[in-house]
């Protein structure tokens, strides 16, 4: 199994801030990208198309919306349809990140409803889970990774590809905040992640790649990715930068 690692660049860039990124990106890590390694970019839509053509014709690298709305086209104002990623280059979607539930109030049954319909018109997706402060602190990681992944993939094929499905654990309290897990949290997490899959999945659960979200910096990304069940990274802010998220990617 490839570890993938993700860059999830928000609302920064404007098309040419992300052409000259992507390129960089390319320019410090293609040759040098181990063979266990994928290397994924989520830029705002404007700039899906800019950055498409410069990971197209690069193995190993590749570009994702980082959302869609479900339905094919029609008369939703502002929307973006999974047929509209893929016709300018994506290959993936995130569903579920912890901005689009608690800044923009999408519920865990819509997110699971983005999930199987991106998957059915598609796209690879990477559901993101994850908890925040308060829950932590109350005990109550576990309860929340439950019910956030079982609605997060109920209408999910239960013989999906696992190559399509992947769950982000991205703990709220550690994005954008300079905070991290520490190894024991991360690897407490994903243990529980990996167990969920394996109730609603099998062993196919076995080849669902769960990443890890939340102050990854190059830094911090080495032991990160070699703990269990951690099969790669979603990346913020670290991966504004070509400079260094190429040292993410190579970590």
């Amino acid at each position: 199994m490839k570890k993938l690692m993700a860059a999830n660049w928000k609302m920064f860039k404007t098309w040419d801030d992300a052409r000259a990124t992507a390129q960089e990106l390319v320019d410090l890590s293609a040759s040098a990208l181990p063979d266990d390694r994928e290397v994924l970019i989520c830029p705002p839509f404007t700039a899906i198309k800019a950055v498409s053509e410069v990971l197209g014709p690069v193995p190993g690298f590749s570009v994702g919306g980082q959302d869609f709305y479900v339905r094919e086209e029609g008369a939703f104002t502002g929307e973006i349809s999974p047929a509209m990623l893929k016709d300018v280059g994506a290959g993936f979607g995130l569903t579920g990140h912890s901005e689009r539930r608690h800044v923009l109030g999408e519920s865990d049954a819509y997110v699971g409803e983005k999930t199987a319909y991106g998957l059915a018109a598609g796209l690879k997706v990477i559901l993101c889970v994850g908890e925040m402060i308060e829950e932590r602190k109350a005990g109550q990681v576990e309860d929340v990774l439950e019910r956030q992944i079982r609605a997060g993939v109920a209408d999910v094929a239960r013989d999906v590809d696992p190559n399509d499905l992947c769950v982000a654990y991205e703990p709220v309290w550690a994005i954008g905040t300079g905070e991290v897990a520490g190894p024991r949290e991360i690897l407490e997490a994903h243990a529980s992640t990996r167990k969920i899959l394996q109730s609603l999945f099998g062993d196919n659960a076995n080849e669902i790649r769960i990443l890890y979200g939340g102050s990854v910096k190059p830094a911090n990304c080495a032991e990160i990715i070699a703990l269990d069940n951690v099969d790669g990274v979603l990346v913020g802010g670290a991966s504004l930068q070509g400079e260094s998220f190429s040292q993410i990617v190579l970590a």
